[in-house]
């Protein structure tokens, strides 16, 4: 039995790999995502593959960010593949274009608040005004709902602050940086469990390596599913 609020990220190198992983997790994960790192290794046409073929949900992140125009003609061709949910910088400007471009179609266009990756000190060096991380990446959530976001992307940490925005009423909160307990952190500095992140007000959490890296990674999917369904209880 799938949940699809986990949503397995297909972090591998090619789209062979993907789908390979796909196979082997089979019933147990209803939902991928595809990113960046894949794009030039066949990710949209996994991304096709997964949808059409496998009746999977798929999310894109490819955190677009350019200008509005380009955005919107970004959007606007990759909605065409009857993707579920594809992920930009949530600059009000960026957020607009991505609406304009999803319009007519089923296309979730979730913002990105301040990367899972980042602290204080990165923000710092990329000169980004000062302020608490969870404060920033609230104001970031709520500016994005405001020029037309169907949902936001934010840490574990900041979830229940977004989720206690008015202006979140209806819409997604996914998170990445979601660790089971005892799992190896990786490049993330702002994690939880499973279902710390869900008790916290997220929809959606996303999931790479603790389950593609795993010794049995079907074994470490179905774990995770388990663990949401006794947080539900």
């Amino acid at each position: 039995m799938s949940d699809d609020r986990l949503i397995v990220a297909l972090d591998v190198p090619n789209a062979l790999e993907g789908l390979q992983m796909a196979e082997t997790l089979g019933e147990a994960v209803s939902f991928y995502k595809i990113g960046l790192g894949m794009l030039t290794g066949g990710g949209l046409a996994l991304a096709n593959e997964l949808k059409q073929e496998h009746g999977k949900r798929v999310f894109l992140d490819m955190k677009l960010f350019d200008i509005g125009a380009t955005v919107e003609a970004a959007v606007r061709g990759l909605a065409q593949y009857d993707l579920d949910f594809l992920t930009v910088h949530g600059d009000p400007h960026v957020v607009r274009a991505a609406r304009e471009g999803a319009a007519g179609s089923n296309l979730k266009i979730l913002a990105v608040t301040i990367l899972t990756s980042l602290d204080r000190a990165d923000l710092d060096a990329s000169l980004i005004r000062e302020g608490a991380v969870p404060d920033l990446v609230a104001e970031r959530a709520e500016r994005a709902f405001q020029a037309g976001a169907d949902g936001v992307i934010a840490s574990p940490h900041e979830a229940a602050m977004i989720r206690a925005l008015p202006q979140s009423a209806g819409r997604l909160i996914v998170t990445p940086g979601v660790r089971p307990a005892g799992a190896d952190l990786g490049d993330q500095k702002r994690v939880a469990t499973p279902a710390a992140s869900i008790a916290a007000g997220a929809d959606h959490i996303v999931v790479g390596r603790p389950i593609h890296r795993a010794s049995d990674p079907l074994a470490a999917a179905k774990a995770i599913v388990a663990e949401l369904a006794a947080a539900r209880a």
